[in-house]
């Protein structure tokens, strides 16, 4: 089993933290996405809220399904999965615009040309469109696209939206509650608002993803796929993307390159009823399950009646032989949206997910601790313990 950190990445980011010490932590500290004093409206009551976000590197996975099927589609939804990673931290916040929206696409213009560059655009107008007759409005300020040939080996795919919000709307998962049910909305399944079903691995651990499932072909086929610095950890898995994904209806390639969902159409409708009850909202994204563990003091969260995890997450830990500990810190593993509410209004939230196709469930609980926060997980038989 290769180790996360040898392929040069971090699923907890401890060096980034420790870099942010002393910067200013904005309106509300220890929240989910930083809120700074309305700049534009100038008003007390509001706050400004601007952030960035990207498609990580499933873009090197597209960029090896295009070179193989000649399917430019797969850049259009790689604009899908940046801007939703984007849309769901800043639901986190309880933000629901009107958003706008800004982006950057970085090529190297010898591997990527001029027709992807205009897929990545359509993706985020028509992602945008999708969106608009569920109440979330997207307005586009247009962006930039660099040619970094020296930095960039295929592409990467960026975004960033600003909104602002009453200030009395914010929820500042800092306070999150203890005695308070935590609500997860499933990341699989196929959502009344989308096209195809969803394999549920959204846009993180792709570094993981790729090289765990892929085979030794792709290093010597795609060299440029990859950075030649971890070349003897590259692509050492069993499969191919045009492979069956056991346990799905999927291929290998279909499931990892499945469009990021976004929560904001059944969030908007929770957020209207619920905002008063809700004490945290987290976006399962880098760290996984273990998210939770970044906010609040003192606060012992219990999760144990996780979704079973969807089949391409299976297929990536029999691949690779990796933990469940190590599995639940770098994937979802079922669930991306997770909010900690009053027990009283659980059910009516999992009610108004199921309107939009999306399996809600109580995955666990909030209890007060007296030793800083703690997470307790039961899962594949298991039971694993985070401090």
């Amino acid at each position: 089993m290769v180790d996360y950190e040898a392929r040069g990445v971090s699923p907890h980011k401890l060096d980034v933290h420790n870099a942010l010490v002393g910067v200013d932590p904005g309106l509300f500290p220890g929240a989910f996405c930083k809120a700074i004093p309305d700049v534009l409206g100038a008003s007390p009551e509001h706050c400004y809220i601007l952030h960035a976000d990207g498609a990580g590197t499933k873009s090197s996975l597209a960029y090896l399904h295009y070179k193989r099927h000649g399917d430019i589609r797969v850049f259009e939804r790689l604009a899908q999965d940046s801007l939703a990673m984007n849309l769901d931290d800043l639901l986190c916040v309880g933000a629901v615009g009107p958003f706008a929206l800004s982006n950057i696409i970085g090529r190297n213009a010898r591997a990527i040309g001029g027709e992807v560059i205009a897929a990545v655009i359509r993706g985020y107008s028509d992602f945008a469109a999708s969106l608009r007759p569920h109440g979330v409005e997207i307005v586009s300020c247009g962006g930039e696209t660099a040619d970094l040939g020296d930095l960039v080996r295929t592409i990467t795919i960026d975004s960033t939206l600003a909104t602002r919000m009453l200030r009395a709307d914010f929820i500042d998962c800092a306070k999150v509650q203890p005695g308070h049910d935590l609500v997860g909305l499933a990341s699989f399944g196929r959502a009344g608002y989308e096209s195809i079903p969803n394999s549920g691995i959204g846009s993180n651990g792709f570094t993981s993803a790729r090289h765990d499932l892929l085979h030794s072909r792709f290093r010597t086929q795609f060299p440029e796929s990859f950075a030649p610095e971890i070349a003897e950890v590259a692509y050492t898995g069993p499969a191919d993307i045009d492979d069956a994904l056991p346990g799905s209806e999927m291929t290998v390639g279909d499931a990892l390159l499945s469009p990021t969902r976004t929560y904001a159409p059944i969030m908007l409708l929770v957020l209207e009823r619920f905002r008063q009850s809700i004490s945290a909202v987290f976006h399962n994204s880098g760290g996984g399950q273990t998210k939770c563990l970044n906010f609040g003091e003192n606060i012992r969260y219990i999760k144990d009646n996780l979704f079973e995890p969807p089949a391409i997450f299976k297929f990536i830990q029999s691949s690779a032989g990796r933990s469940m500990r190590e599995m639940l810190i770098v994937f979802n593993m079922g669930h991306r949206l997770e909010l900690a509410c009053d027990p009283s209004v659980s059910q009516e939230i999992i009610d108004i997910a199921a309107r939009f196709g999306v399996e809600g469930r109580v995955v666990g609980r909030t209890e007060r601790s007296t030793s800083g926060n703690s997470l307790h997980i039961a899962a594949g038989g298991e039971t694993i313990d985070y401090t």
